[in-house]
């Protein structure tokens, strides 16, 4: 089977993991994980996992989590009004509630759950991906998309859980959603940086802020 890494191309691929579901192969360029092209669900199938989930705009424990990222993103971008993007905001766009309700112009989008294709063709002082980016059948495509909306001195913030290493994959629950196929790890973001000119800083476990620099 031939196979090149769906986020940076590279035809350098090794077999990582196999569990009961599916294979994994990690890149050897970009160090992306990603789960064999032939387990990807349909469209259908993909939506049909995420109508079970139940993220509500008002719910605490929702903001709690998506505060891990909103908090150091304003930090980072200081004071004053922002335009902003939640890309893959899916059914419950808390964390746009949550920035607008903190004095920023939100726009979002979700192929399936705000397919606002106007939103995509603007740019951005910041665009945010929670727990979207491990969804990505092409990264290498979004990548360029969610680029390419961010202004240059903007930020991009990500939420995603990290791959650590093949023995801790093993045992990951992450891996187990079937909507699951693409792993970032921190050396993925640290190439993704500096291939494409970003400043990336990595807070906690899962939130990494990237700062398009001014061209």
């Amino acid at each position: 089977m031939s196979l090149e890494c769906p986020l940076c191309r590279s035809a350098d691929i090794a077999d990582f993991e196999q569990d009961r579901r599916r294979r994994y192969f990690r890149c050897q360029e970009c160090y992306l994980v990603f789960a064999d092209p032939e387990c990807l669900l349909s469209p259908e199938e993909e939506k049909a996992v995420y109508d079970k989930h139940e993220n509500v705009v008002e719910d605490e424990g929702y903001r709690r989590f998506l505060s891990r990222l909103a908090t150091p993103l304003m930090e980072k971008m200081g004071k004053g009004a922002k335009q902003g993007l939640d890309f893959g905001c899916g059914p419950g766009p808390a964390l746009a509630a949550m920035l607008e309700e903190a004095g920023h112009q939100m726009a979002v989008y979700d192929p399936y759950f705000a397919p606002n294709l106007s939103a995509l063709d603007a740019t951005y002082d910041f665009v945010t991906c929670t727990e979207a980016i491990e969804h990505f059948y092409m990264p290498h495509r979004e990548w360029r998309q969610l680029l390419n909306l961010v202004k240059p001195g903007g930020w991009l913030a990500i939420m995603t859980k990290l791959v650590i290493d093949a023995p801790a994959f093993k045992s990951w629950h992450y891996k187990n959603d079937p909507t699951h196929v693409s792993f970032f790890s921190r050396e993925t973001f640290r190439f993704l940086a500096e291939r494409d000119g970003l400043d990336v800083d990595f807070v906690g476990n899962d939130v990494i802020l990237l700062r398009k620099k001014n061209e």
